[in-house]
């Protein structure tokens, strides 16, 4: 009994370990493939900014242009209309007769 709880609580300090190990070498790359990927990560968050697209090739843009295009023909998009935007739903209430809780006077005077 007291050897598992020996082995548990070493499991738990070796995976501490390996966790700060781990982070360590994310912030302080010292090989360079790592630094390189680090690199590469950060040059493409900034790049990629505002949602733009990274590096496009003008094919790319010309097919993005003409399935926007069809996108607009098929679901009534139009010139001004954003089609990457999230649709806004407005939803009005339906008007309603209003509920009479007593019977008509109508009814009441024929029983």
């Amino acid at each position: 009994m007291l050897t598992s709880s020996l082995f548990t609580g070493l499991r738990a300090v070796r995976s501490s370990v390996v966790i700060t190990r781990n982070l360590a070498a994310v912030q302080n790359a010292k090989d360079p493939i790592q630094q390189l990927f680090l690199d590469k990560i950060r040059e493409y968050k900034q790049k990629s900014a505002g949602g733009k697209l990274v590096d496009p090739s003008p094919e790319i843009q010309k097919e993005l242009k003409s399935e926007m295009e069809k996108l607009e023909r098929q679901y009534g998009g139009g010139a001004g209309v954003d089609m990457t935007s999230f649709p806004t739903f407005k939803f009005e209430e339906p008007k309603l007769d209003p509920i009479d809780e007593q019977a008509p006077k109508e009814a009441k005077g024929k029983k």
